[in-house]
């Protein structure tokens, strides 16, 4: 199979578990740029958490923010962007406080939450590179938002309300986990795997010929779409069987060596 682009989840996935790049990483998407392989990335993060990403990897093409559901150009200007329905974002919400998550709202271009400090604060602050804005009420947020979090140090609790939430919901909102302690509410009907059909369009070649990488559940339909998908070591079972391969964990290089083994013509053995 001929590999034409790549397209990688982000945090699991290309960062370590301390949210760093290595070398190793750095490496091999410049062997994929020397090859003429395209290469971008599909993240649950906002445009403003990819920035030093697009400066250290020297990103030329567009960008999966918020799940696919915002692409922006390196520069992160918006290229399309879609809101969560302001009934499925109030309904969100509320099931979410009354599970017991702490609840974060991507909007306006900003990340808007009202405990400064619950869990996870200070690791998402140092993902994104940028804090929180701290509001009383995040109600009048919510018919604008483009991601809702749940947070939770208790991922059991989680995935239950993972489940209630999309069953409540249906189809007026996408909900995934990014990580075992993030549940995201994301606009309905686009996902990942919709990033990887426009990128097809916009480089006017087959999915086929797209090669995906990720560790959660939202990098599901994100394999569905692609012609070669790998998982992370890291990566839970039902993602790992999700995918056409799996590589060794975010802490080990996975990355590099899912690149030299599976895109690179003249790595293949």
């Amino acid at each position: 199979m001929h590999i034409a682009l790549v397209i990688s989840d982000v945090d699991g996935t290309l960062v370590t578990t301390d949210k760093r790049l290595t070398p190793a990483t750095i490496t091999a998407v410049r062997r994929l740029e020397a090859a003429g392989i395209g290469f971008t990335v599909a993240s649950s993060r906002p445009p403003v958490g990819l920035q030093g990403l697009v400066a250290e990897l020297g990103l030329r093409l567009p960008i999966g923010a918020f799940n696919g559901t915002t692409i922006v150009g390196p520069d992160l200007a918006p290229i399309s962007q879609v809101l969560i329905p302001a009934d499925a974002a109030r309904e969100a919400a509320e099931r979410l406080a009354d599970g017991g998550a702490d609840i974060w709202v991507f909007a306006r271009g900003g990340w808007h939450l009202r405990n400064p400090a619950a869990a996870y604060v200070d690791l998402e602050r140092r993902t994104l590179g940028v804090g929180p804005e701290i509001v009383a009420d995040l109600s009048p947020l919510l018919g604008a938002a483009q991601k809702i979090v749940g947070v939770s140090a208790d991922p059991e609790r989680l995935a239950a309300l993972e489940a209630s939430l999309a069953a409540a919901l249906g189809e007026r909102a996408t909900v995934h986990r990014s990580q075992a302690y993030y549940l995201d509410v994301t606009p309905p009907g686009i996902d990942k795997g919709s990033f990887v059909e426009a990128m097809a369009r916009r480089r006017g070649i087959s999915p086929q010929a797209i090669m995906t990488l990720g560790d959660a559940a939202n990098d599901i339909a994100m394999f569905a779409r692609s012609g070669l998908s790998i998982a992370m070591g890291n990566a839970a079972p039902e993602v790992q069987n999700a995918a056409s391969a799996v590589t060794a964990d975010n802490d080990a290089d996975g990355f590099a060596e899912a690149i030299a083994r599976h895109a690179l013509p003249r790595d293949r053995t």
